[in-house]
């Protein structure tokens, strides 16, 4: 971290620990390393975009002072926005699912944001967010942006989403490894940080492999069955196009269950203290299912997205 004084928890953001998952990947050949983006003051990777978000709408004169800022989020965006809203002065509005876990909601509320939570489609359960859930959600925080003149997030298409990581998180990845990571692994949700990344690493070696990561019931760029896409691993897996992807960065799609990303979430805590969310176990699942096959001796990068502690009320740490 910084030796120095800060203006604000605005300069905490980024800079993230990159750590070697020795214990977990004891005795497989190559390495696992861990982004830790819970330390940033919104405890996820979306503190990067809120950030960058806002800053680039000023800059470009779309938020002026006064105006809200409105935006769809399953929390991570909106805690992000709402520290950058709460410390540059702007009212901020997330619209979210009823489906997301509580404590995000709670902790949007609790640095000055407000939150319009939407009822889930018929037949969607509690904790398991769909696209159909999604769409909901957008409706209605298209309705407040325009009643309320604000200015829309919309990190599904800003491009200041894939900018963050592409400045930011993927140089720090770089730089941290010692410009020897051979594989990057990401799970999708904008695909911000998985594009962010892959296009910074591969500025630096072209021959990066990006591996894109999916929940088994939606693996809608993985071809899988879409029967029924209800998924534990929030935040992602919406099975719809995604504005930013360019399959060509794409090395492959791995799958990931509900079970699989549990169980390596638990395994991350308890074996390296690294206490994660659902989408932290899909990404170290999806690079251990790698390592132990057709990666097997390289050094992987994964993103640990946000902590634990947004998902106590569900049964991820039961």
């Amino acid at each position: 971290m910084t030796g120095r004084l800060l203006e604000s928890m605005l300069d905490t953001i980024g800079n993230t620990p990159l750590v070697n998952l020795s214990r977990i990947t004891k005795g497989l050949e190559g390495a696992i390393y861990a982004k830790i983006e819970y330390y940033s003051p919104g405890f996820s990777k979306k503190d990067r975009i809120g950030l960058q978000i806002v800053k680039d709408a000023e800059r470009q004169g779309l938020l002026k002072k006064g105006q809200a800022v409105v935006e769809l989020t399953s929390g991570n965006t909106g805690t992000g926005l709402a520290v950058a809203c709460a410390l540059k002065g702007y009212r901020f509005i997330a619209v979210m699912s009823k489906g997301n876990s509580v404590e995000r909601a709670r902790m949007i509320r609790a640095l000055g944001g407000e939150v319009v939570l939407v009822d889930q489609a018929q037949g969607s359960v509690p904790g398991q967010v769909t696209g159909e859930d999604l769409a909901l959600v957008e409706q209605e925080a298209q309705r407040l942006t325009k009643e309320l003149g604000a200015f829309r997030g919309d990190q599904f298409n800003n491009p200041s989403n894939v900018l963050a990581h592409e400045l930011h998180t993927g140089e720090e990845i770089w730089q941290q490894s010692g410009g020897s990571v051979e594989v990057f692994v990401d799970f999708v949700g904008t695909a911000g940080s998985f594009m962010g990344c892959s296009k910074a690493l591969k500025k630096h070696n072209p021959g990066i492999r990006c591996y894109l990561v999916e929940p088994e019931k939606a693996a809608y760029y993985g071809g899988g069955d879409l029967s029924d896409t209800r998924h534990k691993i929030q935040g992602g897996g919406y099975c719809m196009e995604l504005p930013f992807l360019d399959k060509d960065m794409v090395e492959d799609y791995i799958t990931v269950t509900d079970r699989e990303a549990i169980e390596t979430a638990r395994r991350l805590a308890k074996e390296e203290a690294i206490f994660g969310g659902f989408s932290a176990g899909a990404n170290v699942a999806a690079a251990l299912k790698l390592l132990k096959d057709r990666e097997k001796g390289k050094k992987i990068v994964v993103l640990i997205p946000d902590s634990g502690f947004k998902y106590l009320s569900t049964d991820l740490y039961e």
